[in-house]
């Protein structure tokens, strides 16, 4: 279970699982044969160091990592190179340390957009939990140096021969202002749901209330009925 991990910003203590961290990225990007752009220690140790990066451990033991990225003068964020040491999969431990990224990215850049590519279901299905949609790469940032980053992956030709329109990638993108715009419509919508809803009680409740008049008329109808027929049959025997 992800209970047993720890799961955190890196900070300075971490930079000797570096390697470590590389060639779990370095093997993720094999299996999948796409999808996960190289990255020199170098940069990985920077992200660690400005505090942009989320490790996971069991003990003292390298479980999975993540680091988040700017883009556009700050005004897209990307989680990047999330992946889950083979031994821990299964165990929910992707989704807790993307959802940390999250969190992470939320609270350095408030309104920023959060962005990413992938081609896995698995981050698909957490990214849709966590508020992002899917959309066009046009809605996603224009910084070249992003999308150069993108020269590592076996499919840049596909990129690169749809003018950054299309790839086996999907993009996904959670806009706060979008976010808030919804959450604040919302309670609208649930105040006319409400409404429709009472109306429909009120109409059910009407009904069952006039239903329960008349069987009670028609009861005391019916006893009123068998009370005279009673005493018809003994004027009928006495007289």
């Amino acid at each position: 279970m992800k209970d047993n991990f720890y799961i955190d910003v890196a900070r300075e203590s971490h930079l000797k699982y570096v390697d470590e961290i590389l060639e779990t990225i370095a093997d993720a990007a094999r299996v999948r044969g796409t999808g996960i752009a190289k990255r020199s220690p170098g940069y990985i140790i920077q992200k660690i160091n400005e505090g942009k990066a989320i490790i996971a451990l069991q003990g003292d033991i390298f479980a999975g990592f993540c680091y988040i990225e700017t883009w556009g003068h700050d005004k897209f964020v990307a989680n990047s190179g999330l992946i889950v040491v083979e031994t821990f999969r299964g165990q929910g431990l992707a989704k807790a340390i993307k959802t940390k990224a999250f969190e992470l990215s939320r609270k350095r850049y408030p309104e920023s957009k959060l962005f990413g590519l992938t081609t896995g279901l698995a981050v698909m299905k957490i990214n849709s939990e966590l508020g992002y949609v899917p959309v066009t790469f046009s809605e996603l940032t224009d910084d070249e140096m992003f999308w150069k980053g993108c020269q590592s992956c076996v499919n840049y030709d596909i990129l690169t021969r749809t003018n950054r329109k299309h790839c086996l990638c999907t993009g996904m993108l959670y806009d706060p202002l979008r976010v808030k715009k919804k959450d604040e419509e919302e309670p609208k919508s649930l105040s006319v749901y409400k409404r429709w809803l009472r109306f429909k009680q009120s109409v059910f409740l009407n009904g069952n209330k006039k239903k329960d008049s008349n069987q009670k008329n028609e009861a005391k109808q019916e006893s009123e009925n068998g009370k005279s027929s009673y005493f018809k049959k003994l004027n009928f025997k006495f007289f």
